[in-house]
């Protein structure tokens, strides 16, 4: 399909509480990874964009950050505003929960919603985990009641199960327009903001609960030569214990980061990568605005 040929294009807002699957849904959808997934709630800590072309129709995601009450730190606060910036100016928004439970978070974000002038699709994910089939029906009805939705379509991100239904629900909502992106280009981000959050997704599933949230990920040089890419990145953390800690007895366990961040980031550029890593601290970076602004994380979301 050419760019010449779509006559119909939009921006999508994907939200929900944190680790409800959107960025699965994301990369599921593109058929492609560009939002980074752990099994941790606020992995995702800026706006994705990806863009998928269906037909004549190009629909632009925006993956955001999730939704959540507490604002301990002033990177709790960015989060928030960032999904919440990422609401405007939009022409539809998927709504995604977990088909297993509702939370009050998620109800938060359905608060937040109440505002929004675009139309919303409810995104019912996980079905693939409920063991009695037999009560998905009744909580399709009690979701379908808590507001009028555009449509409510029950899927699962992870197996790609019923993603072409929510799709069309979504083309038929994209107005009248030209494509906003060129053909072959499936997301705004660059391979140097890319290769910053595989690091930081290696980090995430290697570290504990709490730690993942006090680190960060600071490229320093990314150079192209050909088919090679010569990367070199920092950690950041806050506390000299977090560092031996994100290091590893003897530096396995920052060498084993390295090894899994190098492997995704080969897949994705289709390229050679030499990647060097190193821990820094920088204590309470995560509620310092000027700190956060100089890592990477602004006011505007982006």
């Amino acid at each position: 399909m050419s760019e010449e040929g779509i006559s119909r294009s939009g921006f999508v807002a994907i939200v929900g509480r944190p680790n409800v699957g959107k960025s699965t849904l994301l990369n599921a959808l593109l058929g492609q990874k560009v939002s980074i997934v752990t099994r941790k709630p606020q992995t995702t800590r800026h706006r994705i964009v990806g863009v998928h072309n269906l037909g004549d129709t190009q629909i632009v995601y925006v993956d955001t950050p999730g939704m959540h009450r507490e604002e301990k730190r002033m990177m709790n606060r960015y989060l928030n505003q960032a999904a919440a910036q990422a609401l405007a100016d939009v022409d539809a928004v998927v709504l995604v929960v977990d088909a297993r439970r509702w939370t009050d978070e998620d109800e938060m974000v359905l608060e937040r919603l109440e505002g929004v002038t675009a139309p919303v699709l409810l995104a019912v994910n996980k079905v693939d985990r409920i063991p009695q089939k037999e009560t998905l029906l009744p909580l399709m009805d009690r979701l379908a009641a808590r507001r009028d939705f555009a449509a409510v379509v029950p899927l699962s991100a992870a197996r790609g199960v019923n993603l072409e239904a929510l799709e069309e629900e979504i083309a038929a909502l994209m107005p009248s327009g030209p494509a906003l992106f060129p053909e072959d280009q499936v997301t705004d981000r660059s391979e140097r903001f890319m290769a910053a959050e595989l690091v930081r997704e290696q980090l995430m599933t290697a570290l504990g609960e709490e730690l993942p949230y006090a680190t960060t990920v600071e490229i320093e040089a990314f150079e192209e030569e050909g088919r090679l890419r010569r990367i070199a990145a920092v950690v950041w953390v806050e506390r000299p214990g977090q560092k031996r800690i994100v290091i590893g007895e003897g530096g396995q366990r920052l060498k084993h980061v390295g090894k899994g961040a190098r492997k995704e980031m080969e897949r994705l550029f289709d390229a050679r990568v030499y990647l060097k890593l190193w821990v820094k601290v920088r204590e309470g970076w995560s509620d310092d605005a000027r700190a956060l602004r100089s890592l990477g994380y602004d006011e505007s979301g982006s």
